[in-house]
């Protein structure tokens, strides 16, 4: 929390993807690069190098748009296994300095490094070894936020990109954090900071400073903890000692915009097969579903429920997925779906009294066992023999672009 030990380092990897391709494509470095595949298709940007940046393209941008925005732009497609092989060879670098490493996202984790000391030195010094060693072993830049905790650190990474280095000393987390814009904090997305700009709040200093009455009244028990946040106040430890799936994800992209009810079903389920394959291939259940939806305009939401019980199974999460999926995609021109499983845990951690159908589980494990013996396509859903939905181990390039730790390796990412 605020005040406390100087232990916590953020560590973000700059322009992950495009820094790849550029360290193992010399003639990539210092040109624009911009990962996401051809910029004639409906994709999106994945990432892009500094230098692609200074054109104004960014993440998540249309890869027409950032064509348009940089015309001499080198497009390079996503290699999604590739770049879960470097996060491994990162992550197993920052386990040189402490076991207590959380991985958030494919590109960024914290690191608590207390007892580090007394081998590498001052924490200061144990951020500048850690960047110096990323660079000799996997030759790839990071910045590094130092403080007290998660929060501070977290921005303090974020403020001297690239290769940068942000100490932020005990005590002075509130004055490190007034002058910046309110967006820098956790949980404030554009809906929060227009209502905080419609209250004349700009800087997190100012945010600091309003009565908690009046942020509480604005934005309910969301509020409080804003004001904690603004405050530089953080209590979450770091969370280490491995690698823990916090999430399962699958998506795709429409090469045309899709209306059919029916093959919004179809997709879902295709979808599904690959979460809960994911599941079962890691021994683990999921006790949420969510969907990702975006329309013809780019609008994107998501939608989550829990399920009745934690499942590794297709059928209760694909109907979850179309319970949630339904009502917004109706009269709507669909771009991108995906289905992501959440809450996650081994079976015994998570219920006493599962009641599981044998004979499904039996054809489930049968099913598994074909498709790991013979190759992905050798059993497939009569349901989705259809042009155009994604396999059930197919990763989608968009599939990265979320970043999320954990996704149980399939076999022939195994190390």
């Amino acid at each position: 929390m605020s005040g406390g030990r100087l232990c916590i380092l953020h560590v973000d990897l700059d322009a992950f993807f495009a820094a790849v391709e550029q360290r193992d494509r010399p003639e990539l470095r210092g040109k624009p690069v911009i990962v996401g595949g051809d910029p004639r298709s409906r994709g999106v940007v994945s990432t892009c190098s500094y230098e692609a940046r200074k054109f104004g393209v960014h993440s998540a941008m249309p890869l027409r748009t950032a064509l348009q925005l940089c015309p001499n732009g080198i497009f390079v497609p996503v290699d999604g296994a590739k770049y879960q092989r470097v996060s491994r060879e990162v992550m197993a670098v920052f386990r040189r300095f402490t076991p207590a490493v959380e991985q958030v996202s494919i590109d960024e984790a914290f690191l608590d490094v207390t007892g580090s000391e007394a081998l590498f030195g001052p924490v200061p010094e144990i951020a500048r070894r850690l960047k110096r060693e990323v660079v000799d072993t996997i030759g790839l830049t990071v910045s590094v936020g130092v403080a007290t905790n998660k929060l501070i650190a977290k921005v303090g990474s974020d403020l001297r990109k690239p290769d940068g280095l942000v100490v932020v000393e005990p005590g002075q987390e509130a004055a490190f954090l007034a002058p910046l814009e309110i967006r820098r904090l956790w949980g404030i997305g554009p809906k929060t900071a227009e209502r905080l700009h419609g209250l004349g709040i700009r800087t997190i200093g100012e945010l600091a400073a309003l009565p908690l009455a009046t942020l509480t009244r604005a934005l309910g028990e969301h509020g409080a903890t804003l004001h904690d946040r603004a405050l530089g106040i953080d209590a979450d430890p770091v969370i280490g000692g491995g690698e823990a799936a916090k999430s399962v994800s699958h998506e795709t992209t429409f090469a045309v915009d899709v209306t059919d009810p029916a093959e919004i079903d179809r997709t879902l389920l295709a979808l599904t097969e690959g979460v809960s394959a994911r599941l079962r291939a890691a021994g683990i259940r999921a006790g949420t579903v969510a969907v990702k939806i975006r329309d013809s305009q780019f609008r994107t939401v998501s939608r989550q429920k829990q399920l009745p019980e934690p499942s590794d199974l297709t059928e209760p999460i694909w109907r979850a997925a179309r319970e949630l999926a339904r009502p917004e995609v109706r009269g709507k021109k669909i771009r991108l779906l995906g289905v992501s499983a959440t809450q996650l845990g081994q079976p015994e951690q998570i219920t006493m009294f599962e009641v599981v159908d044998e004979k499904q589980r039996r054809v489930v494990d049968a099913t598994d066992a074909v498709r790991r013996r013979f190759g992905d396509g050798a059993v497939t859903r009569a349901s989705l023999l259809y042009r155009g939905l994604p396999a059930p181990f197919e990763r989608d390039p968009a599939s990265a672009v979320e970043g999320r730790v954990g996704i149980p390796k399939l076999e022939d990412e195994a190390e």
